[in-house]
């Protein structure tokens, strides 16, 4: 099995601007290849294979940084392209713009040549990068590759990629916890508990909105353009990290204490893209909050279940089963039941629902 982990590394200038021209290399060889690929088709409408290799003698300054982020853009780049002609819904790759504030490049280890050693990653090209080791890796992990990038902002971070045998064996699941989806609070689990999401865009929504006024009245490619850009970057990397440390603590408490976690297999790119919930869903992160939680059940030999979004959770009862296709509005929080008479909270009682169908999937 694979691990990632994240570290913040702290390159000197000299290894800031070999790392800029490692991620301008990188883009123009995506670039030329997806440009060469695109006339080669129109005028044979065949493939074309080509590599990063056949275009170093015309542009020599490519062999000054690492061959191998050179090939990983290309695999990039392949797998993009062939996903198209398999399946066109998936999208022709686009050309990276030089603009874009977010940088990354992949790199491999051959033959020992990355490295942590003293609070010190080695990497190719680069030599010894500081980094923040915030946690010690275990000596049977195989280290298989590194990826930098370059945060809006203008931070770095390396993540790291692990090889490890899984010697976890997985567990007869005793405890069951179902979680519904909640847009302002993120879940109600089968319990009746919720986790008061902060919901922390919405939070510095009102000054993010402010600082993105103050950049739009600016002269673009000015110095201060550039100092409000950098501002407006920050506030967004402050939510995402707000965000992603509340995720990873909640998803942490509930793997400790539940055996098998049920959920709904919801679509929730389509949620986002609606104009009425598009805000609500972005700044809960389910999505996110769904992966942790599912590394985490893996790791400890625990299961994630997902149940079909089909599944009539909030319309049926969970004591006697009575299906009611009035509760189908959105806006019934509370109902009772025709034929039981129990009076439900729509959220816990769709968790209740979601967790006994996880149930009934995990032991037949």
């Amino acid at each position: 099995m694979n691990k990632a982990y994240k570290f913040r590394i702290y390159p000197t200038l000299q290894q800031q601007t070999m790392f800029a021209k490692t991620f301008g290399c990188v883009r123009f060889i995506y670039n030329q290849m997806l440009s060469d690929k695109i006339k080669y088709y129109k005028e044979t409408k065949q493939k074309l294979n080509n590599t990063p290799a056949q275009y170093k003698k015309e542009f020599e300054w490519l062999k000054e940084v690492d061959s191998l982020a050179l090939a990983n853009s290309q695999i990039h780049l392949q797998t993009a392209y062939n996903n198209f002609f398999k399946n066109p819904k998936a999208g022709f790759p686009k050309f990276k713009s030089r603009k874009s504030n977010r940088r990354s490049y992949t790199t491999n280890c051959i033959n020992g040549n990355i490295y942590i050693e003293n609070d010190y990653i080695k990497l190719p090209k680069i030599g010894f990068v500081k980094l923040k080791q915030h946690r010690l890796i275990p000596s049977d992990y195989k280290l298989k590759s590194v990826t930098i990038i370059q945060t809006p902002s203008g931070k770095y971070d390396a993540s790291v990629l692990f090889e490890y045998e899984n010697q976890v064996q997985e567990q007869t699941p005793h405890s069951f916890l179902g979680l519904d989806y909640s847009m302002h609070g993120l879940y109600k689990d089968s319990n009746g508990n919720e986790p008061a999401y902060p919901g922390y865009y919405r939070q510095t929504e009102k000054r993010l909105k402010r600082e993105q006024c103050k950049m739009s009245k600016m002269q673009k490619g000015s110095r201060n353009r550039d100092k409000q850009r950098l501002k407006v970057a920050k506030l967004h990397e402050k939510i995402a990290n707000q965000r992603k440390d509340f995720l990873h603590k909640q998803s942490r408490r509930i793997a400790g204490i539940y055996d098998c976690v049920c959920i709904e297999d919801l679509d929730m790119k389509a949620m986002a893209q609606s104009l009425r919930f598009g805000k609500s869903v972005t700044d809960n992160g389910w999505g996110m909050f769904t992966m942790f939680l599912q590394y985490k059940l893996a790791d400890i030999g625990k299961q994630l279940v997902r149940v079909d979004k089909f599944f009539a959770s909030s319309q049926t009862c969970s004591c006697c089963g009575y299906k009611n296709p009035g509760i189908k509005d959105l806006s019934v929080r509370v109902w009772d039941c025709p034929e039981c008479g129990t009076h439900h909270d729509r959220d816990v009682n769709a968790a209740i629902n979601i967790r006994n169908e996880g149930m009934r999937l995990v032991t037949t």
